[in-house]
């Protein structure tokens, strides 16, 4: 259901900083640790010598030591010591091409061979200084495809997110739906409208009134394997919307990097970056608690959600214009995961 030859973030560093972390990813059960301070590693979360999870172990001297009979590994998974025990020849345990990056770690669940840093998705605000990120990450019990639909598909903002950032000009405004070879691209453009709750706190964090009428917009960014970038913003009204110079405008980018845990959960990253006041941390810490609530909202419809479509398999979901953009996501997995199927089943006749 999902493509394994990708990068997934798997963590971010502070959930490392101290101890090694247990994470399933993709269906595979990881444990992340650092072997040295600029080093990251993963391994396959399984003991060769009775099966305890390694995450339950600690880190010496940069190898990894089971927690149950101190057998270490090193980060390239071969058993190096145990007490009193000769391991050498235990076979060695399955690592995971793991890169530090953006702030985040990423993780290749798939083939190794194929496992290219240069793949990973670019994100030219991170290493910025103009630009300041926060972000928090949940635990969502639903199809990975679900978020992705949810995050093509914003008119849902103006019925779930009615306090904070919904509206119904969403809904009275049409949404236009593009592919770009991997990529596709839905976009909303409004005018004249109201500014929302949640954007006329950050008119005002930007020092701009937040009682006149704005432009607004909302382009969303789905890229395989399941990464979704919002431009997100509103200027004030008659200065040139998404192109207003930037002491007329608050605008943003909503980062969402869903990482599929099993077929029906997702570990879900969520985040802002933006370029106004970035070196104010109290800002920050103000649109986190913002947008953390505003993502709180859709876990309960997802959910639900879910557990519905598993009751019902056989009922077959409507599908309208609103939903394009969710619809085009879905036919590049689908190629993309029978292209990486092919081999497989390439090897099963030749067999």
């Amino acid at each position: 259901m999902y493509p394994k030859n990708a990068w997934y973030v798997a963590c971010t560093p502070d959930e490392i900083a101290d101890k090694p972390l247990g994470r399933t990813i993709c269906g595979e059960k990881m444990v992340f640790y650092r072997p040295a301070p600029d080093k990251v590693a993963a391994l396959d979360d399984f003991c060769p010598h009775r099966g305890a999870p390694l995450s339950l172990g600690k880190v010496c001297d940069g190898e990894l030591m089971c927690g149950y009979h101190g057998l270490r590994v090193g980060c390239d998974g071969k058993a190096v010591s145990m007490p009193g025990q000769r391991v050498q020849g235990f076979p060695r345990s399955r690592s995971f091409p793991v890169e530090e990056r953006y702030g985040f770690i990423w993780v290749w669940p798939g083939d190794a061979a194929q496992a290219d840093p240069a793949k990973i998705h670019h994100l030219p605000w991170a290493n910025n200084p103009e630009w300041a990120y926060g972000g928090g990450l949940y635990h969502i019990a639903c199809d990975y495809r679900l978020m992705i639909d949810n995050l093509m598909d914003l008119t849902h903002e103006t019925y779930v997110h009615s306090t904070s950032i919904g509206q119904k000009e969403i809904d009275e405004v049409p949404c236009k739906t593009r592919v770009e070879g991997d990529e596709v691209i839905t976009s909303r453009f409004m005018e004249g409208i109201e500014a929302p709750p949640f954007w006329k706190m950050a008119l005002r964090m930007n020092g701009l009134p937040d009682d006149q009428l704005v432009d607004r917009w909302q382009i969303c960014h789905f890229t395989p394997p399941s990464h979704v970038l919002i431009e997100v913003g509103v200027a004030l009204a008659g200065h040139g919307g998404y192109d207003a110079p930037a002491d007329k405008k608050a605008s943003s980018i909503v980062v969402d990097f869903i990482t599929p845990e099993t077929d029906t959960s997702i570990h879900y990253f969520w985040g802002m970056a933006r370029n106004f006041k970035p070196q104010d941390p109290s800002l920050t810490t103000q649109i986190r608690d913002g947008q953390g609530k505003i993502f709180a909202e859709d876990q309960q419809m997802l959910e639900l959600q879910q557990e519905n479509l598993l009751r019902y398999p056989d009922r077959k979901l409507l599908m309208l214009n609103i939903d394009a953009g969710g619809v085009q996501s879905r036919k590049i997995l689908d190629r993309l995961l029978t292209a990486e199927r092919a081999p497989v089943a390439a090897q099963g006749v030749a067999a």
